[in-house]
């Protein structure tokens, strides 16, 4: 059974009303690569455990999957649901202890309690597998993401925290003369100064782009996060041109924050320009003062129509300028996943580190990241001179 043949599969899943993310199409691919296809029952198991995120789609993936393969798929189509025995679901408060309850479990009960945490679920599950509930409950999570990152030494100086003979550093006379009015007049020992320390700005390049619409609802609401919980972050939308949204989505409301970036945001979900879109933030912003001494963080998936010396052009140019750079790609956490796409390829060689961005947990492993300095050196995952190719 040729790929071709498969692919044609998800896309007739997709002209029914399935949302079918890529990732799970490649999951479908590898999963149909293991299995024997000459067997109809795990044909149709490896289809529906890859395919199909929500129970209520069942019924119109067996539909379809009866019209595409014929007549021989309607044998491995179960036609009833076994017995099974009667469960109960108990979601997890936060503020809860389950030992509070007073009620103890009866062996003889036929009902099987049990509970789940909706945060560890969530926490490793593939935003492209989200639905509206899980969704909303992600947007909850995301505000408890602490996002912040390295300083730099400022112009500012202050008094060093303990004064003691030898220390170095410039004199603050004013402090000096004031403490040797204490001392009849003699400055025993000189109040130093030391540089201040200030954040580092953060600006986040956010595709929005067709391939990237799975994932681009929960990253927008990640930029937000990152706006509202600190200063210093500057958040553009990359498309087929570049939008700044660092002002719409500074309101608190999260709703109308992105509602207000979703109108600014004119080609959300089309096509891809990269290296056109990052061309115009060096120009207008980057190279001008926005990123010089900042980290820039891209959370794409690489996917370019654009030119790829142009990506790779600009990338450069943008490395040059900032602190470091971070590529956050969805499509990285995909077994046996290559940066082979042009656009992906094209900017590696000036990427400091190439992370995952697919769940709650590879964003708050970013968040970490962009914390720890010196963690922010080359990973060991990317191995690119960036001076030679990936």
């Amino acid at each position: 059974m040729g790929e071709r043949a498969l692919v044609g599969f998800v896309d007739a899943l997709r002209q029914a009303g399935l949302s079918v993310s890529l990732s799970s199409s490649r999951f479908y691919v590898d999963a149909m690569a293991i299995v024997d296809v000459i067997d109809p029952e795990q044909a149709y198991w490896a289809g529906r455990s890859t395919l199909i995120q929500r129970p209520e789609d069942l019924d119109l993936f067996n539909t379809v999957y009866v019209a595409y393969w014929g007549s021989a798929a309607h044998h491995a189509v179960p036609t009833a649901v076994p017995d099974v025995e009667s469960l109960t679901l108990a979601v997890d408060d936060p503020d809860h202890d389950p030992g509070d309850d007073g009620v103890e479990p009866d062996p003889d009960d036929d009902v099987i309690s049990l509970r789940y945490s909706s945060v560890e679920v969530l926490g490793s599950k593939d935003f492209a597998a989200y639905n509206e509930a899980e969704l909303a409950e992600s947007h909850r999570l995301m505000e408890q993401i602490r996002l912040s990152g390295p300083t730099r030494r400022s112009r500012r100086r202050k008094p060093r925290p303990h004064q003691r003979s030898g220390a170095r550093g410039p004199i603050d006379v004013r402090r000096t003369m004031r403490a040797a009015m204490r001392t009849a007049g003699e400055p025993v020992i000189p109040v130093r100064t030391r540089r201040r320390q200030k954040p580092r700005r953060l600006v986040l390049l956010l595709d929005v782009s067709g391939s990237m619409e799975p994932y681009a609802r929960a990253l927008i609401r990640f930029a937000h996060a990152a706006v509202i919980g600190r200063t210093r972050v500057e958040a553009f939308a990359l498309g087929t041109q570049l939008t700044r949204v660092t002002r719409e989505l500074s309101s608190r409301d999260p709703d109308r924050a992105l509602s207000a970036a979703g109108l600014a945001v004119t080609d959300w979900s089309g096509g891809t320009r990269l290296g056109t879109g990052i061309r115009a933030f060096n120009d207008e912003w980057g190279c001008r003062g926005m990123a010089r001494g900042a980290v820039v963080v891209v959370l794409s998936d690489g996917w370019d129509r654009g030119e790829p010396d142009e990506l790779a052009e600009q990338m450069q140019r943008l490395h040059r300028v900032a602190h470091r750079v971070v590529w956050v790609n969805p499509l990285k956490a995909s077994t046996g996943y290559e940066p082979l796409a042009r656009g992906m390829a094209a900017a590696l060689p000036y990427i400091d580190a190439f992370v995952e961005g697919h769940s709650l947990d590879s964003l708050e492993e970013l968040a970490a990241l962009l914390l720890d300095d010196s963690g922010m050196m080359m990973q060991e995952s990317m191995a690119v001179d960036p001076g030679g190719a990936p």
